[in-house]
C-alpha cells in the first residue's frame, strides 16, 4: 500500500528555522539601517547642499520652517509640518503620494489588531488539532513516499492520504469549524479596505477641487487639441473653428510643426558649445571647485565694451581673440585631430578653441536661417481659451463627430511638453508603443526564467538537485543557510526593484508620449506590473510548481499510470494553496529589508552620495560643476510600484497564520516611508512632472487588484481545505468588488482628471490686470501654482524657436578689483 503524507518539514524547515531568519534578517537590517541614519543626521547640517537643495533653491520650498542643525532636532520639526503645508510646498503629487502612506497605515494598523487578538489565537488553538495518523508499516521503500512541504506549521501539515484509494476516501481533515473566521474576516478587511478608498478618495477629490479651481495658470486655460484633420492646420482656421462651438474665445493657438531639423541643430549646438567650454578650461588651467568659481560670460562682458546689447546677433568671444591668445596661461591652446579627404582617412591637428568657435558660428547661422523657416504643420495643437470654465467644457465635451478627430485633453504645463514628440507622426507613437509593449512581455519572460533559481534558494530541496555539497553545507551550519536562503534572495529581489525601473523609464521615453507626466503614469503601471507578476506570482508559481514536480515524481511510484497523479488532483492543489504559507518568511524578510533597511539609504541619499565622486571627477567646465550641485531628481514611477506590492502582499496574508508578523512589519513600513518621503519631498529632492495628483486613481485600482486576489487566494484555501460552502461564500464579494472597480472608475476618476465647472473661482485673478498689463505678463506673478513653480505663465512654444542662444560659461582665473578670492556665491554660479 502506498502512503503519502503531507506534514512538517525537516528540522531546518521547521517554525524555529524561520524564527531565526526572521531575527537574523532584523538585526542585519536594522544594523545596516541604524548606521545609515545616524550617518545622515551627522551629514545632513553639513551638506545642506544636498540634503536640503530643494528648500535653497526652489522658492515654494522657502515656505518651509528650517530645520535645527542638531542631531535629531530635525524630527519634531518634520512631523509637525501639516498635510496643508505639503500641499503648499510640494504640490498635489507629493501630497497624494503620503495621502497613500497614511491610508495604508490605517488598513494595517486595523487588520493588525484583529490579527494579534482574534485571528492569530484561534489559528493556535486549532492548528495542533487534527488527525495525526502514522503511515501504516510497508517494508517496501520503494511504495512508500512521504513529502514534506516547506511550510511554517499550518493545517496542511497535518492532511494524510493513502495512494492505495483513488478515491480520496481515506483523507483524513482537521476540525474546520473554525474556518468560518477566513469569510468573516475577508468581507470584513475587504469592507474596511474599499471603506477606505472611497473615504480617501472623496477627500483628495475636494482638495483637488479647490486647489485646482483657484489656479489661473495658462496651463489651465489652454487644451491640446489632436487628430487635427489636413484642412484645419493652421493657427486661423483652428482658432475660428474652435470659437464657432461657442465654448469661449480662442486668445492664443499654437500649431505643432515638424520642427526636427531646427531641434536637431539646437542639440548639436549644445554638443558644441560644451566642447568649447571644456576647450577653455584647459587653456586656461584653472579647474574650478564646486564651491570657489566664478563664471564669466564671455559674450556679455565683450558686448558691453563693443555698445551691442544685441543677445542674438553678438558674437561669441568675436573680435577679442588676441587678448586670449597673448595673456598668460598655464597652459598651450588645446589642439582637436580633424579627419577629412577621401571617406575621411586624411587628419591633422587645430586649434581647438578656434575649430570648436567656427563650428559654433556656421551652426548659429543655420539656427537663424532654420528659425525663418516655414515647416509642415503637424495634427496636434495647444489652443488656449479666456477662461479656464472654457477649457474644462471643452476637454469634458466629443468636439467632432468623425471618429479620431478634434480630441481635446487637458493641456501639460509648458515645461512638461516634450516638443520633439509632438511632430511624430500617430502611426509611428502607435508603432513604438506596441514594439515596446511586445518588448516588455519578452522582458516578463526573462525575469520569470532569472528569478527562478532564486525561488529555488528558499528550498534546501531544490538546492540539493543543483548542487548536493552546498546543501549539506547548509544543514550542517544554521547561520549559513539563513544567509543564502533568507537574506540573499531579499537582496537580490531588492537590488532589482532599484535596477529595472531605470530600464523601463528609458522604454517609457520611446514611446513618443507628450508629456514628462505621461511617462511618469506610464513607468508607475509598468514598473508594477514588473514587481506584481515577477516578484509576487513568479515566486509564488515557482514556488509551488517545483513542489508540485516533486510530489508528481514521488507518486509515479505508488500508481499504474502517471495520470493518475493528475486525477487526484486535490493533492496537487494542497501543495500549491501551501506554498503561500510557505512563502511567508520570504516575504516577511523582503518587507524588513525594505523597510528597516533600506529606507534610511534612501535618507541618506546613498546613490547620490556615491555617484558624487565619480560625476566630480569627470566635471571639468563651469557647467559641469553647476550641474553637480542640483538637487536629486524623486520619480514616482520608482518608489510607488514596490510600495502598492508590499501593501497587496499583507492584505494576502492578512488572514492566514502568523499574518500578524507581516502586518506588524508592513505597518512599521509605512510609517517610516511615510516620513522619509516627507522629508525628501519637501526639502532634498526636486520632483519636476506634474499630474496634478493623477496617480491617486493608479493606486487604487492597483490596490483593488490586490484585494481580488486576496479574496481568490482565501477562496482556494478554503476550498482546498474541504470548505466548500465557505469558499462559494467569497464569490459574491469577488463580483461585488468587481462591481466597485468599476463603479469607481466611472465615479470617481472624472474628478480626479477634470476640474468641476463648480469648483471653479469666478474672480480668477485676485484685482485684475491692471491698465498697461497684458494678462501673460499678469499671470506669471499672480496665481502661481506650485505643482509648476518658476515655470508658470510660459508659452506655449517649442524653446528652440525663442530661446536666446546660450554662450559658454568660462572660469576667471582671479578675482579682479583686489576681491576676496572666495568672495562670490559658494556652490553656485555667479555670471559676470
Amino acid at each position: 500500500m502506498a502512503f503519502v503524507r503531507i506534514t512538517q518539514g525537516p528540522k531546518y524547515d521547521d517554525q524555529t528555522k524561520n524564527q531565526r531568519d526572521i531575527i537574523t534578517q532584523i538585526v542585519i537590517s536594522v544594523g545596516f539601517g541604524l548606521a545609515a541614519f545616524l550617518a545622515f543626521c551627522f551629514l545632513r547640517p553639513r551638506w545642506t547642499g544636498l540634503y536640503a537643495a530643494r528648500k535653497q533653491q526652489k522658492s515654494a520650498a522657502s515656505r518651509l520652517p528650517e530645520l535645527p542643525g542638531t542631531f535629531f532636532g530635525w524630527i519634531p520639526v518634520l512631523y509637525r509640518i501639516t498635510e496643508e503645508e505639503v500641499l503648499a510646498a510640494a504640490g498635489l503629487d507629493a501630497f497624494v503620494f503620503l495621502a497613500f502612506f497614511k491610508m495604508a497605515s490605517k488598513f494595517l494598523a486595523i487588520t493588525f489588531f484583529f490579527s494579534l487578538v482574534v485571528i492569530q489565537p484561534i489559528h493556535l488553538h486549532y492548528g495542533g488539532k487534527g488527525t495525526s495518523e502514522s503511515p501504516q508499516n510497508d517494508t517496501n521503500e520503494n511504495s512508500t513516499a512521504q513529502f514534506q512541504l516547506y511550510s511554517t506549521p499550518t493545517l496542511f501539515n497535518d492532511i494524510h492520504f493513502d495512494a492505495s484509494e483513488k478515491s480520496g476516501k481515506s483523507m483524513k481533515f482537521p476540525p474546520t469549524n473554525f474556518l468560518w473566521m477566513y469569510v468573516v474576516f475577508v468581507y470584513l478587511f475587504t469592507g474596511v479596505a474599499l471603506y477606505l478608498i472611497v473615504t480617501e478618495t472623496k477627500r483628495i477629490i475636494r482638495i483637488r477641487q479647490q486647489y485646482l479651481g483657484y489656479q489661473t495658470t495658462v496651463t489651465d486655460r489652454t487644451i491640446r487639441l489632436s487628430g487635427i484633420p489636413s484642412e484645419l492646420r493652421s493657427e486661423d482656421k483652428i482658432k475660428e473653428t474652435v470659437e464657432k462651438l461657442e465654448i469661449g474665445k480662442v486668445e492664443s493657438v499654437t500649431l505643432c510643426r515638424n520642427w526636427k531639423e531646427l531641434d536637431d541643430l539646437m542639440d548639436k549646438r549644445m554638443n558644441v558649445l560644451r566642447k568649447l567650454e571644456e576647450a577653455w578650461t584647459v587653456h586656461l588651467g584653472h579647474k574650478p571647485g564646486p564651491k570657489n568659481r566664478k563664471y564669466v560670460d564671455s559674450r556679455t562682458s565683450r558686448s558691453a565694451e563693443q555698445g551691442n546689447g544685441d543677445d542674438e546677433e553678438s558674437r561669441l568671444l568675436e573680435g577679442s581673440d588676441e587678448e586670449h591668445h597673448n595673456s598668460a596661461s598655464a597652459h598651450d591652446r588645446p589642439l582637436v585631430r580633424i579627419w577629412y579627404g577621401f571617406l575621411s582617412l586624411q587628419s591633422r591637428k587645430v586649434d581647438a578653441i578656434d575649430h570648436y568657435e567656427e563650428k559654433l558660428r556656421k551652426i548659429d547661422d543655420q539656427v537663424k536661417s532654420a528659425r525663418k523657416k516655414e515647416y509642415t504643420p503637424m495634427p496636434i495643437a495647444f489652443v488656449t481659451l479666456d477662461s479656464i470654465a472654457a477649457c474644462q467644457m471643452a476637454v469634458q465635451a466629443t468636439m467632432d463627430p468623425e471618429p479620431m478627430q478634434l480630441l481635446a485633453k487637458p493641456a501639460p504645463a509648458p515645461s512638461d511638453v516634450i516638443w520633439q514628440n509632438t511632430y511624430l507622426p500617430r502611426s509611428q507613437r502607435m508603432i513604438r508603443a506596441w514594439s515596446i509593449t511586445v518588448v516588455i512581455i519578452f522582458l516578463t519572460v526573462f525575469w520569470s526564467v532569472l528569478l527562478a533559481p532564486l525561488a529555488g534558494l528558499l528550498s534546501l530541496g531544490s538546492i540539493r538537485k543543483v548542487w548536493p555539497q552546498l546543501a549539506d553545507v547548509l544543514e550542517s551550519h544554521a547561520l549559513s543557510a539563513t544567509l543564502i536562503q533568507s537574506v540573499l534572495p531579499t537582496l537580490i529581489v531588492s537590488l532589482l526593484n532599484i535596477a529595472v525601473p531605470y530600464l523601463y523609464m528609458w522604454f517609457a521615453s520611446l514611446q513618443g508620449m507628450l508629456s514628462l507626466g505621461e511617462i511618469e503614469m506610464s513607468l508607475i503601471s509598468k514598473n508594477f506590473f514588473f514587481t506584481f507578476f515577477n516578484l509576487f506570482l513568479v515566486f509564488t508559481v515557482f514556488g509551488t510548481a517545483s513542489k508540485a514536480i516533486d510530489l508528481t515524481s514521488g507518486l509515479k511510484n505508488g500508481f499504474k499510470d502517471i495520470s493518475d497523479s493528475f486525477q487526484n488532483s486535490a493533492r496537487i492543489a494542497q501543495i500549491l494553496a501551501a506554498s503561500l504559507q510557505g512563502l511567508s518568511p520570504f516575504y516577511i524578510n523582503l518587507i524588513v529589508l525594505q523597510g528597516l533597511g533600506l529606507f534610511p539609504f534612501r535618507l541618506l541619499e546613498f546613490g547620490s552620495v556615491a555617484l558624487y565622486p565619480i560625476y566630480l571627477i569627470g566635471a571639468k567646465t563651469p557647467r559641469d560643476y553647476a550641474e553637480l550641485v542640483q538637487p536629486p531628481v524623486f520619480s514616482y514611477g520608482f518608489y510607488l510600484p514596490q510600495t502598492i506590492l508590499i501593501f497587496i502582499i499583507c492584505t494576502v496574508y492578512s488572514v492566514l497564520q502568523d499574518s500578524w508578523k507581516m502586518l506588524f512589519f508592513g505597518l512599521v513600513y509605512f510609517l517610516m516611508g511615510n516620513f522619509i518621503y516627507k522629508y525628501q519631498l519637501l526639502y532634498a529632492m526636486d520632483h519636476r512632472q506634474n499630474s496634478t495628483g493623477r496617480a491617486w486613481t493608479i493606486i487604487c485600482n492597483r490596490v483593488v487588484v490586490g484585494i481580488l486576489v486576496f479574496q481568490i487566494a482565501m477562496a482556494g484555501v478554503l476550498a482546498l481545505k474541504t470548505a466548500i460552502l465557505r469558499s462559494l461564500l467569497i464569490i459574491p464579494l469577488l463580483f461585488g468588488t468587481v462591481w466597485f472597480m468599476l463603479y469607481y472608475q466611472r465615479s470617481y476618476e472624472p474628478l480626479m482628471k477634470f476640474i468641476a465647472l463648480r469648483s471653479l473661482h469666478r474672480d480668477e485673478i485676485s484685482g485684475g490686470v491692471t491698465p498697461g498689463e497684458s494678462r501673460y505678463d499678469h499671470e506669471t506673478t499672480h496665481g502661481r501654482d506650485i505643482d509648476e513653480d518658476e515655470e508658470t505663465g510660459l508659452r506655449f512654444i517649442n524653446p528652440s524657436l525663442i530661446i536666446p542662444l546660450e554662450d559658454m560659461w568660462i572660469a576667471s582665473k582671479a578675482p579682479t578689483n583686489g576681491s576676496n578670492p572666495d568672495e562670490g556665491l559658494e556652490g553656485d554660479e555667479q555670471h559676470v
